[in-house]
């Protein structure tokens, strides 16, 4: 359980470093939460790969999740496109990161699942 709150604690920082890089456009001073949050983001990536997620699973939730959720959050806050590609790019990302979650798992694992 510690490495999904660690990996969830990585995808929020990043979001928010993100979001706030596109803040720093018209209020430079944000450009310090952007550097806060890209540090904490892979501090806390490191902590989920030190728990023992795999690179290749911790990456690509970390990844998928921040694209998803940077891209619904840009378009609220910011009035950013949300349109039907974007929506369906999403979808993939997201399919593609479950295909190396469950593709990361041995025989061993889904026995005592």
């Amino acid at each position: 359980m510690r490495k999904w709150a660690l990996l969830l604690s990585a995808i929020g920082t990043e979001i928010s470093g993100t979001l706030s890089l596109r803040a720093a456009q018209d209020h430079p001073a944000w450009l310090v939460v952007v550097v806060v949050g890209y540090v904490s983001s892979f501090y806390f990536l490191t902590m989920v790969l030190r728990a023992g997620m795999p690179v290749g699973v911790a990456y690509g939730i970390w990844g998928a999740l921040g694209t998803a959720a940077t891209a619904v959050l840009a378009a609220v806050i910011f009035g950013d496109p949300f349109t039907t590609p974007i929506v369906a790019g999403i979808g993939f990302i997201i399919a593609g990161v479950l295909m190396v979650e469950f593709g990361s798992r041995h025989p061993a694992d889904e026995e005592t699942s």
